[in-house]
This record gives C-alpha cells, sequence and structure tokens, in this order.
C-alpha cells in the first residue's frame, strides 16, 4: 500500500514508497515496513529506530528529529500509529456498530450479556475484551483488555468480513490515555463505575477520570450509573445524549423492588413510560447495575424488551465472576475476579445477604501495582468476611511477603482470624480443608485467569484445577 494512503498530510515527499507493513516494535519490523516509534510507559520507541531500520523499515515515524533518512516527524505518534493501522485495514471500524464499555469493575459482566441480548435478536457479534476476544461463537486470544491500534483494526477487519454488525468492546483508561480507540465512532458508551485502581500509572483519582472520560466525547450516546460517585464529574461538559440509571435516585430508568438469592437476583425496571421485571443468574447489588446498563443499552439498540428479559434470565455465569465452582460437598465455593478495594467490598457484601454459616474470603493484591489499595483490601476483607486467608496474587517482581505486610496492615485491630499462606496453592487447599457446612469460601483476584505471574516467570495456575484437587484429597 502507498504511503501516501497510509498516512495522507504527513508523507508528501514520500508518497510513492510502498509499504509493506506497519509496527511499533522493532522485533517485528520486515523490509518495507513503516516503524512507528511509540513512548511507552516503560520503553521510549525512538530509542529503537536505527533497530527498525536494521530490520528493513522503510520509513520511521517519529515525534523529535533522529537524524535518519525517511523520517516523517509528527506531533503526536500515538495518534498517528492509530490513523495509520485504521488506514492499513480500510477503516473497517466505520462498517460497524461499537458500543464501548468503560469503568473499574464489570465491564466484562456487562460485554458478555449484551453479547447474548444482541445475539438473540438476530445480530452477529463481535466481542473484545479481558478474557478474550470473539467474532460470534469463534474464541480469538486476548492479551490486553483493549488490544493495540493495529491488532484492534485487524481484528474490526475480521469481523466485518465475517458479517459482524455489532462490536462490544472493555475500554480501558489506558487505552484511552494511549490513544489506541483514537478516533473511533461508539453508538453507545457505557460507565459502570469509578473506584481506586491503577493509580500506579494514572497517579490521581483525577487523571483516571479524565482518560475514562475521553470515551463519551467518542459516542452518540452515554448510559452512565448515577448513584456512582464520580457521576456528576464524568457527565459535565458532555455533548452526547444521557441516559442515567440507578437503584437509589432519581434517573431515567431505575431498579425497584430488588430482592437478592443466593444463585441471583430480581428487580424491576422502571422508567417513565415501562414497567419490566427482570431476573440474572448471577448475586449482588453490583449485578442490578450491570443487567440494568445491558438492558437500557439494548433498548437504545431497538432490541424489544422481551428479548431482553428472555436473554438475562437464561444466561449462565460468566467465568471468573462470582462463578460458582461445582462440588459435591455441603459448602459453596466462588471464583472471582475482585483484586480492587470496591471489587472485593461488592463480592463480600454479596455472599454475606446469603443464608451462611461462615464466610470465608482468600485474596490477594497484585506486585509493581497501587500499592495504597493493599491495607485497604485488608481493612475491607476483615470487616465483610467471618474469616481472611491472605496469600499472593501476581506478585511480579516484588517480594510476596512484602506485599502480604502490606495487606495486613489494614487488619489490625479487627478480631476477624488472619491466616497467611503465602503459597497461593496452599492457601487454596487449606480454604478447602476448613470449609465446614453451610459456609461459603470466596477465592477473589484471580477470577479467569489460569496463571500466577512470579518474578522468576509466568506459571499455570487454574484455581479450578487446584480446588478439584483439594476435594480429591478431602475424600
Amino acid at each position: 500500500m502507498l504511503l501516501s494512503k497510509i498516512l495522507p498530510n504527513f508523507s508528501a515527499h514520500l508518497s510513492d514508497m510502498e509499504i509493506t507493513g506497519i509496527s511499533c516494535n522493532s522485533k517485528d519490523v520486515k523490509n518495507g515496513y513503516a516503524f512507528v516509534c511509540i513512548q511507552g510507559t516503560n520503553v521510549d520507541g525512538h530509542n529503537y529506530a536505527l533497530d527498525a531500520i536494521n530490520n528493513g523499515a522503510a520509513v520511521v515515524v517519529t515525534q523529535r528529529d533522529l537524524g535518519i533518512e525517511n523520517q516523517i516527524i509528527v506531533s503526536d505518534t500515538h495518534v498517528v500509529y492509530a490513523t495509520m493501522c485504521a488506514n492499513w485495514f480500510d477503516n473497517p471500524a466505520k462498517d460497524l456498530r461499537l458500543i464501548g464499555v468503560t469503568g473499574t469493575n464489570g465491564k466484562t459482566s456487562v460485554t458478555y450479556m449484551l453479547k447474548s441480548v444482541l445475539e438473540n435478536s438476530g445480530s452477529k457479534v463481535g466481542l473484545i475484551g479481558t478474557i478474550q476476544n470473539m467474532i460470534g461463537d469463534e474464541a480469538v486470544v486476548s492479551h490486553n483488555t483493549t488490544p493495540n491500534a493495529y491488532e484492534l483494526n485487524s481484528l474490526f477487519s475480521l469481523m466485518r468480513a465475517k458479517g459482524c454488525e455489532f462490536v462490544i468492546m472493555e475500554v480501558s483508561s489506558h487505552a484511552l490515555d494511549q490513544c489506541r480507540v483514537y478516533d473511533l465512532k461508539f453508538d453507545v458508551a457505557i460507565f459502570t463505575n469509578l473506584t481506586q485502581d491503577h493509580l500506579d500509572y494514572h497517579k490521581t483519582m483525577e487523571n483516571y477520570l479524565n482518560a475514562k472520560k475521553k470515551l463519551f466525547n467518542m459516542c452518540g450516546t452515554a448510559v452512565v450509573n448515577k448513584d456512582d460517585a464520580y457521576y456528576e464529574q464524568l457527565v459535565q461538559g458532555l455533548g452526547c445524549e444521557i441516559i442515567t440509571c440507578s437503584t437509589d435516585n432519581d434517573s431515567i430508568y431505575s431498579a425497584k423492588a430488588i430482592k437478592y438469592r443466593p444463585d441471583g437476583v430480581d428487580y424491576e425496571l422502571v422508567s417513565d413510560i415501562s414497567f419490566n421485571h427482570i431476573s440474572v443468574k448471577t448475586g449482588g447489588k453490583f449485578t442490578v447495575y450491570n443487567s440494568m446498563l445491558v438492558a437500557v443499552t439494548a433498548l437504545k439498540m431497538g432490541i424489544e424488551m422481551d428479548i431482553i428479559t428472555k436473554s438475562l434470565q437464561e444466561l449462565e455465569g460468566i467465568k471468573g465472576r462470582a462463578e460458582v465452582v461445582p462440588n459435591d460437598r455441603d459448602f459453596t465455593i466462588i471464583i472471582d475476579y475482585a483484586h480492587t478495594p470496591d471489587g472485593l467490598k461488592n463480592i463480600l457484601s454479596t455472599f454475606r445477604e446469603c443464608e451462611k454459616e461462615r464466610l470465608i474470603v482468600l485474596f490477594g493484591c497484585g506486585g509493581d501495582r497501587d500499592r495504597t489499595k493493599r491495607p485497604k483490601m485488608g481493612n475491607i476483607a476483615v470487616h465483610n468476611a467471618d474469616y481472611v486467608i491472605v496469600t499472593s496474587d501476581n506478585p511480579r517482581s516484588e517480594e510476596p511477603m512484602a506485599i502480604i505486610d502490606d495487606i495486613l496492615e489494614g487488619t489490625q485491630g479487627v478480631k476477624t482470624p488472619v491466616k497467611v499462606i503465602e503459597n497461593r496453592i496452599e492457601a487454596i487447599k487449606y480454604a478447602v480443608s476448613i470449609a465446614r457446612r453451610g459456609d461459603i469460601l470466596v477465592l477473589a483476584g484471580k477470577g479467569h485467569e489460569t496463571y500466577q505471574i512470579l518474578k522468576s516467570g509466568t506459571i499455570h495456575l487454574d484455581e479450578r484445577e487446584i480446588i478439584k484437587e483439594a476435594l480429591a484429597e478431602l475424600s
């Protein structure tokens, strides 16, 4: 493809150059490629321009003069890279109806629920998210919650070729901040909530909010959780249509007469012109918000209410989201992705409301991430559970016990028993061994993940397999 087609307005002196590919990773560059220098969080692509040239790069796009032949200097390579990738794949997103979901918690649940609803209406749907990417029923490996611009446009292109009408995607704050979704147009953008997370990257909650807010300047309609503490700041100055959802405040749509069950939740979705019963097979107040956002978005997309309610009622649980692990014992085991203070509080609050003997929670905190949330999560655990097991959860380059010590700071002065077992496999087996009749055991943090990231590398760790082994050992 001619460079002038990939990068119009910047490449007049090189417009007739034929480009064979695009990359922002010098290791992937081949003869005839355009290499784009991206300033990342830890790595600056400008330092690898010569490597890219040695690998065959025909042109280098840069934010500063590198003193090399065939360089194109631009003000923001993040933006230009996204534009180049879209042009390379002939702007596939323009032929798709995009729905973006952002927020600290709930993104995955919302995308899977909404995919089910839209598919039951007869549409083919693409999904881009944390667990996996999907084209209809076909699974595609996911590397990031929101892929980089090249992978993202490659997925859009494939989804278009395979007949998708809608694409539902989780849109992370990192992706918004790094312009991975630059210039996309979303039919609807959904806001679930905003609580402390990723402050190692964003530094302040204001920066975190402002990154999320970018999505709502790229959409026609915003469907938002009005009960969230950041609602007013989020919607301030937005030029799009705003549809609000709430359980506590006056809003366009409200959830009323909520009834929590151990295996789900029921409520009435009420507006000025409608009144509909919603039943979902996942419990907790967070499920009320997630399903309400889904229902309202589907209505906005023209889906009939009967299809929406039936789809939500029939949808089975989502892997790693309040997932009940089958077992032949007389206690309940739950796996959940909760890895933030708010996420942990939500999942524990959900099961505190259920009939039970003890609520046991096992959790840790990730290494090389926001340290300030560790004692907060420890404090939430001891105030919302009857027994707490603190262990490791992707310690990365940090020492696991140093992370655990940070967590334990928040458990001081509370009588709730706390057990420390650094090895997560041993911790899970211990948790299963002490569970008694009527107990609920929540394993928080890993969710859908089947690995543990250690200083020495990544190892396989599927909690479902460990539970199975632990139950067999009990027998």
